[in-house]
């Protein structure tokens, strides 16, 4: 990630002098985009039409007669909670992790996310003293901006989000320290190491070491980290993903990380598989309580998938179809903010590597603003707050931009429309 635009400033500091627009100007050219009709979304980070058609041949497979994996498994039967090795030995080397440290299951990785957390709260997790939920409070770190689905994971089991701020490199890993050494509720936290949702951030190796290390008043401490972008790049700058569950094992706390992945944003969004992988105990532990809830999940889907990347390489070629569709509508939405942004000294914003998402800074306390009159444009947008617990936002600043769903020429309007509703709202709160 890289943030090469100046913070934005208040309002009252934007020089009105030569040709910046007035407020009168600003009103006239929102009144020629609301006069447009869009129907334009931006709301969240789905593949595009094309990027699912890069897959189709998933739909003639595994192919008529084609029932069992490389081991001989018939996939049409129960059984096999694992997920089928096949396929697990491809992500195994894309992940970094042990093959047999690592499951497949359904759809979503979010599932598996948060079946962790339930099951944490119901029995506890190796090293517990208790199932969490008989604790008098459990408190979970957030790093901010992040991403709403995971705050929405705590809100709905009743855990206490905490937040710390994102770095370049990561989640403050000073902050996190600060927090856990002392507070025996701190149960664990979330990060996203790869391209981070919304800012594009990639943890390096040195935070990812302090925070599998950092001592935690809470012997049950986790880190749930969430690898969903490790293979979304959009340069030839490959990001290798830190191995955060070999380094917390080299610290002493080998239980420490789950990692959780998919080919949701590689195949087909409703129907990929999902990947878990941590130390042995945790693997063992999971399964325990997966055995409760599920037979086994569903391997024909994997199979198919299996057949149809064939190895790693499969995955990576693949994945650099998906990076010649979407890089140009980031490169859209990070040249329109500069030219219509760039001298105006009222936003900043990332230009990320990978992953599915660039946050753009407004004035502080325009965000909603922006989001507003964004949508009664026929633009729509994530909600201001939605990078942060709570869906609040302290600063009302930070918006999360989605680019890759709709075709790029209307990302190129939509992106111009922005831009037109983030000066306009500064400018509003310029004049009060």
């Amino acid at each position: 990630m890289t943030t090469a635009q100046p913070e934005p400033t208040a309002p009252a500091d934007v020089p009105t002098a030569g040709a910046a627009p007035s407020l009168d100007d600003l009103r006239r050219a929102y009144a020629d985009l609301q006069a447009l009709g869009l129907k334009l979304d931006l709301t969240r980070g789905k593949p595009s039409a094309e990027q699912l058609d890069l897959s189709e041949a998933l739909l003639a497979l595994p192919g008529e007669g084609v029932h069992t994996d490389a081991g001989g498994t018939d996939v049409r039967n129960y059984g096999g909670l694992d997920g089928l090795r096949q396929l697990r030995e491809i992500f195994a080397e894309l992940l970094g992790v042990p093959v047999e440290q690592l499951l497949a299951g359904g759809n979503a990785s979010l599932t598996l996310m948060y079946d962790t957390l339930a099951y944490a709260t119901l029995f506890g997790v190796p090293g517990s003293e208790r199932p969490w939920g008989r604790e008098e409070k459990v408190r979970w770190i957030c790093p901010v901006p992040g991403y709403d689905r995971h705050f929405s994971v705590c809100e709905a089991l009743g855990i206490e989000m905490i937040t710390v701020p994102m770095t370049d490199d990561g989640p403050d890993a000073a902050a996190v320290a600060a927090l856990v050494a002392e507070d025996p509720t701190i149960k664990g936290m979330w990060v996203v190491p790869t391209y981070a949702n919304p800012d594009g951030s990639v943890v390096t190796e040195e935070v990812a070491r302090a925070l599998v290390s950092v001592p935690a008043a809470a012997p049950d401490f986790r880190i749930l980290w969430d690898n969903a972008y490790a293979l979304h790049h959009l340069t030839d700058d490959e990001v290798t993903s830190a191995d955060a569950i070999s380094l917390a094992a080299e610290a002493g706390h080998p239980d420490r990380v789950l990692l959780y992945a998919s080919t949701s944003k590689i195949t087909f969004a409703g129907a990929g598989v999902a990947f878990l992988a941590s130390s042995p105990a945790n693997v063992a532990w999971y399964k325990k309580h997966l055995s409760a809830q599920s037979i086994g999940p569903d391997k024909v889907n994997q199979l198919r998938h299996a057949l149809f990347f064939g190895d790693a390489d499969g995955v990576r070629a693949h994945m650099r179809k998906h990076r010649d569709i979407i890089a140009p509508k980031f490169d859209a939405v990070t040249s329109i903010l500069a030219d219509r942004l760039g001298d105006a000294g009222v936003a900043s914003w990332t230009e990320p590597k990978g992953g599915y998402f660039v946050s753009l800074e407004v004035v502080p306390g325009t965000a909603s603003r922006v989001v507003e009159l964004a949508k009664a444009a026929g633009i729509a947008l994530t909600p201001a707050g939605a990078p942060f617990p709570y869906g609040k936002d302290p600063e009302d600043k930070v918006l999360r931009l989605a680019p890759t769903l709709p075709p790029i020429e209307e990302v190129r309007v939509a992106m111009d429309g922005v831009a037109t509703c983030v000066l306009l709202a500064a400018a509003e709160a310029a004049a009060g």
